[in-house]
């Protein structure tokens, strides 16, 4: 079993070697908010696409009229865009239900915010954990492929679900700055694709 001073050394070590990379910060929280929606199942090119599309219509007010066949013709470019034309809807609706007030969440433990937002057509854990730590400022730990891989290589697995990964290491996010808790995640998904490339990378600078 490996301690958690071994499992904060890897993630540190990836920091420390990607560097800060700031994803999801947008001035326009709303603008990050859908293209959380839109990056799933595509590519970071074709959602950005999509997502440039839709910049004239990033507020709620836009978002709640805008016809659902315009939405879908937007976003088109991100590819699965009916099923994400009504996963924005839901997502807008949700929001507009909770008065459309970021501060409003304030008063919400992490956990309740969590269970709310995955009652949202098309959230899942993985979207909503996303959303938990860029969009709403919470410190929680995204169990993604790229990390479940990452641990299991390094023999602190074998980790099967995202929720099993999750359970194991979220309290390590409990007493790290935001920032540092955000590049985590950022720098197991930047390795992870770098890996993906060269299959016989050495990953031993991670745990030395």
């Amino acid at each position: 079993m490996k301690s958690d001073e071994e499992k904060q050394q890897v993630l540190n070590n990836l920091v420390a070697h990607y560097g800060f990379q700031y994803w999801w910060e947008d001035e326009n929280r709303l603008s990050d908010w859908v293209s959380m929606i839109l990056i799933q199942q595509t590519t970071e090119k074709n959602a950005h696409k999509a997502l440039g599309n839709l910049a004239p219509y990033l507020t709620v007010e836009r978002l709640q009229k805008i016809e659902l066949e315009t939405l879908q013709e937007l976003i088109r470019p991100a590819g699965f865009f009916t099923q994400k034309s009504n996963y924005i809807k839901a997502l807008i609706n949700w929001f507009v239900s909770h008065g459309s007030d970021f501060d409003k969440f304030r008063a919400y433990s992490t956990e309740e915010l969590r269970k709310e937002l995955l009652t949202i057509k098309g959230v899942g854990s993985e979207t909503a954990d996303a959303m938990l730590l860029y969009i709403f400022e919470r410190n929680v730990f995204i169990a993604d492929q790229y990390a479940i891989r990452l641990f299991n290589r390094l023999g602190f697995g074998p980790y099967k679900t995202y929720e099993e990964m999750r359970k194991d290491f979220i309290h390590l996010t409990e007493t790290i700055p935001h920032d540092l808790c955000k590049e985590w995640h950022a720098a197991i998904d930047v390795h992870g694709k770098h890996f993906g490339k060269d299959k016989k990378m050495d990953e031993t600078f991670l745990i030395s």
